[in-house]
């Protein structure tokens, strides 16, 4: 409940602080579930955000286990329609559909 609580502060925020900011926490986050869930043979922190992960070394296990970790940091659950390849091909397409997922939170 309180990572809902953080999530709905951060995109909040969002516009007092500008996109910015809002986008490097969330990018922040990902990365630390990255690291912590050690879904890649590679230091994270050489990678760019519009790298793709699966050449980097995700699987489709680690995947899952990616997205479990996500859904718990960020208090969140991932629609069908988002239960994609390319929803997990990168940091940043995984910050769109988190994006997107807290929005429709906040917004509803």
């Amino acid at each position: 409940m309180q990572a809902l609580h953080s999530a709905r502060r951060a995109f909040s925020q969002k516009v007092s602080l500008g996109t910015g900011a809002f986008v490097t926490s969330v990018t922040d986050s990902i990365r630390e579930v990255l690291r912590e869930g050690g879904a890649l043979p590679v230091d994270i922190a050489t990678l760019d955000d519009a790298d793709d992960l699966y050449a980097a070394g995700l699987t489709s296990h680690a995947t899952v286990n990616l997205m479990l970790g996500l859904e718990e940091k960020f208090d969140i659950e991932f629609p069908d329609h988002l239960l994609r390849r390319r929803t997990f091909e990168s940091i940043a397409s995984i910050r769109a559909a988190i994006t997107e997922l807290l929005g429709n939170e906040v917004a509803a």
